[in-house]
C-alpha cells in the first residue's frame, strides 16, 4: 500500500498540469450536468414494515384522490383566531372580522380554497377559538413572496381589530438560510489552519483541494437525484462531510510533507513519502467512514439509505483527491507550503524532532496513565448517564420559538381545541370482508371512540367502491406526550377484538402515529447499527494495526464518546440543562434520526484522528522506540494536527447552534459536542493512557491470525528502510517477499 501510494504521489508531483487538468475537467464536467439536470424534488419519507406506512399504501391505493389531487399535494395553512379575554369569537363584531379576513384570504394567488370556522364548523366549545383552513395550488417552497404578504396582510388586519391571528403550517414558516454555516465554517477552517501552518499556501491547500472534491461529489448528487429519487438532504450531508474530511485528509498529507521536508528531502521525494505514509492513513480512514455511511442502510428507512451512499461517495471521492491533487498541489508550490523557518533555513533535520506541546501531553499522560485513564472515563461516563432516558420524537411546531407564530398558533389550537387536537389520529378501516361495509366501519368507529384516552371521533369518509372508510381520532394528549404512543399501542391491541366483532380490520396511521413508528424503528435499528459499523471497523483496523487490543481500544473509546454526546444532548434539549445559554425555547423529545446520524458522522471522524494518531505512534515503535517513547513521538508529530482538524469540525458544528431552530441547534450541538469528546477526551487522553498501560502487549497478534491477516504497510514501513536496504532487498520488501522484521533498522 505505501509503497504504491508514493509511486502515485510521485507520478502526481510529476504530471501535476496534467492531474490537475483531469479534476478540473471533472468539477466542470459535474457543474455543467447539475446545471442540464431536472430541478431536485422534495423528499419523499417512507417508513417501509411500518403501520403507518402500510396505512398510508392502501390510502393511496383505494383514494387516488386524496394523493393525486391539486390541493392535496398544495400547501396548507390554518389561520387561528382567539377572540380577546370575556369575548368569544361567534360575537357578531368579531365573526364580521373573520369573515372578512377569510374572504381576503381566498382571494390571494395561488390559494384554491380558504374555509371558514363558520362554514366549516371549527369553532372550539367555549367559542374562545376558530380557525380556517387554507389550501394552495402549489406547495409550499413554491408560494411566492406576493401571496404570502398577501396572506400577511390580511391577517395583520385581523389583528388591528383587536383579535390574536396566528397561522400554522408550512407557508409562511421560516426557511433557514442556506450556506451561511458553511461559509462561517471555511473561514474558520481558514483561520485555524493559517495558525496551524504558518503558511498562505499550506492553508490554502486543503480549503482549495476540499472544495474541489466537494464540489465534484455534490454537483453529481444533484444531477443524478431527478433520476434517482435523491432529496436535497442528501447533498446537504455529502456536502458537510465530504468538506470536513477533505479538509482533515489533506492537513495531514500537507504536514507529513513538511515534516519530510524539514528533515531534508527533496520536494517530489517528500511529497511521495508523504501520500505513501500519511496517504496510506487517509485512504483507510477513508474506508471506516464510508462503512459508518453504508451502515446506515441496515436502517431500513429509504432516506437515510441515500443520504449515508452520496455522502460515502463523496468521501470516497476526497480520499481520491488527496492522494493525487495534493501532491500535484504541491508540485506547483513545494517551498511556499513550508513554514518560514524552514525556507530561511538550509535543509537539516535539526528541529524536525523538537518537542513541543504534543509530545510534553504526552509524556505526561504515559507517566501517570492510570489516574488519567480513570479520570476521563469517569468524566465521560456521568455525562453519558442521561442517554439512559433517551426519548425520541418527530418535533413540528411545538418546538419552534415562541417568536413564530407557528408555535403560537400551534399553542392557541392546543388551549382551545385540547392537547391532542394538534396530532389526531388516522383510522382506515379495510371492511371489504364485511357483509354491510357501513355498519362494520360504524361499530369500528364507536369501539375506538369508547377507548380511554380518545375524546372524539369524526364522521369517516368512504372510497368510491364503499369498501374503505377513513376517519380521525382525536386523542386527550399531545402528539410528544408518552401517553399518545400508548394510547396508539391500546388502539393496536383492541384490533383483533374489534375484527372478531366486526369482520372488518383496520390500521392507526396519520403523522402523530407515522412519527411513533418512525421513533420506535429508528431506536430499534440503533443498536444492530452500532454492532455493524464497530465491528467492520474493528475488522479494518485489525489489519491496519495488526493487533487486537488497538482495534478494540477504538471501538469501546468511540462508544463512550457517542454515549457521552447524547447525555448532554438529552441533559440540554429534553431537561433543559443550560437551555437558556444554548438559546433552546422549547425541551421535548430528541428528532429520532438524529442519533443515528450523528453516530455514522461521527465514527467516521473518531476512526478519522484514531487512524492517524496511532498509526504514527506505531510507525516509532516499528522503527526501534519503545512503547512509551513511540507515544511521545506520535503525539510530537501528529497531536497538533488532530487538534486543528477536531477545532475545525467544532467550529463548524458549533455555528449551527445559533440558527433560531431547535432541531438545527440539536444537530449543531450534538456534533460539536461529539467531535470534543472524541478528539480531546478519547484520542488524545484516553488513547495514549491505554497504551501506556498495555505496552508491548497492545501491538500482539496471535499467531493464527498473524498469518492470515494481510500486510498493508500502512505506516510506510518499507519506505522508510529504503534507503538502506539493497537493490534487490529493496524491491522484496515492496513485493512483500520480505517480513518487516528482516529489513534492517534505518
Amino acid at each position: 500500500m505505501a509503497v504504491f501510494l508514493d509511486r502515485l504521489g510521485r507520478l502526481a508531483f510529476r504530471r501535476r498540469w496534467r492531474v490537475l487538468l483531469m479534476w478540473v475537467v471533472a468539477l466542470v464536467a459535474a457543474g455543467t450536468a447539475s446545471a442540464l439536470a431536472p430541478a431536485v424534488p422534495d423528499g419523499s419519507y417512507s417508513m417501509p414494515g411500518t403501520e403507518s406506512q402500510r396505512a398510508f399504501d392502501l390510502i393511496e391505493q383505494r383514494f387516488p384522490g386524496v394523493s393525486a389531487g391539486a390541493g392535496a399535494e398544495g400547501a396548507s395553512a390554518k389561520i387561528v383566531f382567539v377572540a380577546p379575554d370575556g369575548q368569544q369569537v361567534t360575537d357578531q363584531r368579531n365573526r364580521s372580522v373573520i369573515d372578512e379576513v377569510v374572504s381576503r384570504v381566498g382571494k390571494v394567488d395561488q390559494v384554491v380554497r380558504a374555509a371558514g370556522p363558520f362554514q366549516a364548523d371549527t369553532v372550539s366549545e367555549d367559542g374562545s377559538t376558530a380557525y380556517a383552513t387554507v389550501t394552495f395550488e402549489v406547495k409550499a417552497k413554491d408560494v411566492t413572496d406576493t401571496a404570502k404578504q398577501a396572506l400577511e396582510r390580511a391577517v395583520e388586519e385581523g389583528r388591528d381589530a383587536g383579535l390574536t391571528v396566528e397561522v400554522g403550517g408550512s407557508v409562511l414558516a421560516s426557511q433557514p438560510s442556506g450556506g451561511l454555516a458553511e461559509v462561517a465554517g471555511v473561514v474558520v477552517a481558514a483561520v485555524v489552519l493559517l495558525l496551524t501552518f504558518g503558511s498562505l499556501a499550506a492553508a490554502g491547500l486543503p480549503l482549495l483541494t476540499a472544495l474541489i472534491g466537494v464540489g465534484i461529489g455534490t454537483a453529481t448528487i444533484l444531477a443524478l437525484s431527478s433520476a434517482l429519487g435523491l432529496s436535497s438532504a442528501t447533498s446537504t450531508l455529502a456536502l458537510m462531510l465530504g468538506l470536513a474530511v477533505g479538509i482533515d485528509y489533506a492537513m495531514f498529507i500537507v504536514s507529513r510533507y513538511r515534516e519530510e521536508r524539514a528533515r531534508g528531502r527533496d520536494p517530489q521525494e517528500a511529497a511521495g513519502v508523504a501520500v505513501g505514509t500519511a496517504g496510506s492513513s487517509v485512504v483507510f480512514a477513508g474506508l471506516t467512514v464510508v462503512i459508518g455511511l453504508a451502515g446506515l442502510s441496515v436502517v431500513g428507512i429509504p432516506t437515510l439509505t441515500q443520504m449515508g451512499l452520496a455522502a460515502a461517495g463523496t468521501v470516497a471521492l476526497s480520499v481520491l483527491v488527496a492522494v493525487t491533487l495534493i501532491p500535484a498541489m504541491l508540485g506547483f508550490f513545494p517551498r511556499a507550503v513550508l513554514a518560514r523557518s524552514v525556507r530561511r533555513a538550509a535543509h537539516t533535520d535539526a528541529g524536525a524532532d523538537k518537542p513541543n506541546l504534543g509530545s510534553r501531553w504526552a509524556r505526561l499522560v504515559v507517566r501517570r496513565p492510570l489516574p488519567v485513564l480513570l479520570a476521563a472515563v469517569a468524566a465521560l461516563g456521568v455525562i453519558a448517564l442521561p442517554a439512559a432516558k433517551l426519548h425520541l420524537g418527530t418535533a413540528g411546531d411545538e418546538s419552534k420559538p415562541t417568536s413564530t407564530t407557528e408555535r403560537r398558533a400551534y399553542d392557541a389550537l392546543a388551549k382551545g381545541f385540547g392537547p391532542g387536537f394538534n396530532g389526531p389520529l388516522t383510522i382506515v378501516v379495510d371492511a371489504g370482508s364485511a357483509k354491510d361495509p357501513k355498519d362494520a366501519v360504524a361499530a369500528t368507529a364507536q369501539r375506538i371512540g369508547a377507548t380511554e384516552g380518545v375524546v372524539s371521533v369524526s364522521a369517516a369518509s368512504f372510497n368510491t367502491a364503499g369498501d374503505t372508510a377513513i376517519f380521525t381520532a382525536v386523542p386527550a394528549t399531545a402528539p410528544t406526550d408518552e401517553r399518545t404512543v400508548d394510547l396508539i399501542h391500546t388502539l393496536r391491541g383492541e384490533r383483533p377484538a374489534i375484527e372478531k366483532a366486526t369482520d372488518a380490520t383496520y390500521m392507526v396511521s396519520g403523522s402523530t402515529a407515522g412519527n411513533i413508528d418512525s421513533d420506535q424503528k429508528v431506536q430499534g435499528a440503533l443498536v444492530p447499527y452500532l454492532g455493524l459499523v464497530v465491528g467492520l471497523a474493528f475488522l479494518l483496523l485489525l489489519i491496519v494495526f495488526r493487533s487486537v487490543l488497538v482495534p478494540l481500544k477504538a471501538a469501546l473509546g468511540f462508544l463512550l464518546s457517542v454515549l457521552a454526546a447524547l447525555g448532554a444532548v438529552v441533559a440540554v434539549f429534553q431537561w433543559g440543562w443550560l437551555a437558556g445559554l444554548l438559546g433552546v425555547d422549547q425541551t421535548g423529545p430528541i428528532m429520532n434520526t438524529m442519533p443515528i446520524v450523528m453516530v455514522g458522522i461521527v465514527f467516521g471522524l473518531a476512526m478519522d484522528y484514531e487512524v492517524f494518531l496511532v498509526t504514527r505512534i506505531r510507525e516509532a515503535h516499528l522503527q526501534g522506540e519503545r512503547p512509551g517513547q513511540a507515544i511521545v513521538s506520535g503525539f510530537r508529530h501528529s497531536a497538533r494536527v488532530v487538534v486543528a482538524a477536531a477545532v475545525i469540525m467544532i467550529s463548524v458544528f458549533s455555528g449551527f447552534i445559533g440558527v433560531g431552530e431547535t432541531l438545527i441547534k440539536m444537530i449543531g450541538f450534538g456534533m460539536a459536542i461529539a467531535v470534543l469528546f472524541d478528539a480531546f477526551f478519547v484520542r488524545l487522553t484516553i488513547v495514549p493512557a491505554v497504551l501506556a498501560l498495555l505496552g508491548e502487549r497492545a501491538w500482539a497478534m496471535p499467531r493464527r491470525l498473524e498469518r492470515i491477516v494481510p500486510h498493508v504497510d500502512v505506516e510506510g514501513h518499507a519506505l522508510t528502510r529504503a534507503a538502506a536496504v539493497p537493490a534487490g532487498t529493496a524491491d522484496q520488501a515492496e513485493r512483500g517477499d520480505l517480513p518487516a522484521r528482516d529489513l534492517p533498522v534505518h
